[in-house]
């Protein structure tokens, strides 16, 4: 499901059904978006799969973008791709606490709500917190995802189920309760960008063509789970055949063939591509950048961008958007406990 929830304009609008990705902020400046560009130099002198410092290359070459599945994945198109480093699995909650001990930052999760944004609200009620899957004790009709939703004051990265969780044993998970914000945040610091959309796809592809999902076209490769999603019944029972409940520590599936974990499931992951559902019809063909504004319409005043992926509570009963193509999006700054982020350069 699309992983987000918004913070804006409106209380009753934080965990609305347009943002999670299976059923059906000010615009950031897209001349930092050009600067990040891949670049056009020869990148042939490394080898596909090559790892330095945590990160993996990625040969260029050309594939086919998108999905017939999904009405914003058409029509499938060519693009071709620059090599490029990519971080061999999501970023994790020690790397970020790295981050934020140099720094002293604080994410969006972290600060209180503008009162100029909830006229109607309390002000005691404008409290920091995020989104935390919350799992009813029975069966619910799927028509809304406030009854699984809800906004946990104190919830954040460092407490990623509310105020009395810790990351405490937790370091290798991946970060959690990110906003778009927050990831371009740490990318800087680390010297990487996030990844292009068209970058992510042909990442997690793999170099591999026309399969139903990243790993393959089968669900269980030789009966085995191959990725951290929902198995069970959405949203009241999971039962946790893959080992997990919620996030996975990185590293805990196979790598795909370049090297690459968790590039399906266990958390949604942004992208720096503003969203538009239209964009794939008149897409450049070489290193696409995403359209230069945002457009959902769904919801028409949100500022949107591009999360890839899926999460752990991807389901073929609600949200099947962990499949090969498939797109997710998310107001950029609204986080919750199954979206996080990996970086490139």
């Amino acid at each position: 499901m699309y992983s987000a929830y918004i913070r804006k304009p409106t209380l009753s609008i934080w965990l609305i059904c347009s943002l999670f990705a299976c059923h059906t902020a000010d615009k950031t400046d897209q001349s930092q978006a050009n600067e990040d560009a891949p670049s056009t130099q020869p990148t042939t002198q490394f080898k596909p799969g090559e790892k330095r410092d945590g990160m993996v290359w990625v040969p260029g070459g050309t594939f086919e973008m998108g999905s017939d599945e999904f009405s914003d994945t058409r029509p499938v198109h060519p693009v071709s791709i620059n090599g490029f480093w990519m971080d061999e699995h999501e970023v994790t909650n020690a790397q970020f606490a790295a981050f934020v001990k140099a720094t002293g930052y604080k994410t969006v999760a972290e600060q209180p709500l503008d009162p100029a944004n909830y006229p109607d609200v309390p002000a005691d009620q404008l409290v920091p917190g995020s989104a935390v899957f919350t799992p009813p004790p029975a069966e619910v009709s799927l028509t809304n995802p406030l009854v699984w939703w809800k906004y946990i004051p104190g919830a954040s990265w460092q407490h990623p189920n509310g105020p009395t969780s810790s990351i405490k044993g937790r370091e290798n998970e991946p970060v959690v309760h990110v906003s778009y914000d927050d990831a371009v945040a740490y990318a800087k610091w680390a010297g990487k960008r996030l990844p292009t959309e068209a970058e992510w796809e042909f990442a997690a592809r793999g170099g591999a063509t026309n399969q139903t999902y990243y790993w393959g076209n089968d669900l269980k490769p030789n009966g085995k789970w191959v990725a951290n999603i929902h198995q069970g019944h959405f949203p009241d029972k999971n039962t946790q055949e893959d080992g997990y409940a919620g996030t996975a520590p990185v590293k805990s599936y196979p790598a795909n063939p370049f090297g690459l974990y968790d590039m399906e499931g266990n958390v949604w992951e942004w992208c720096q591509d503003f969203y538009r559902p239209d964009y794939y019809s008149h897409s450049s063909k070489s290193n696409p950048q995403g359209p230069d504004d945002s457009y959902d319409p769904d919801e028409p005043g949100a500022v949107k961008r591009v999360q890839r992926g899926g999460s752990f509570l991807c389901s073929d009963q609600y949200c099947i958007r962990y499949k090969a193509g498939s797109r997710g999006k998310g107001e950029v700054s609204s986080g919750s406990n199954n979206l996080g982020f990996r970086c490139v350069k």
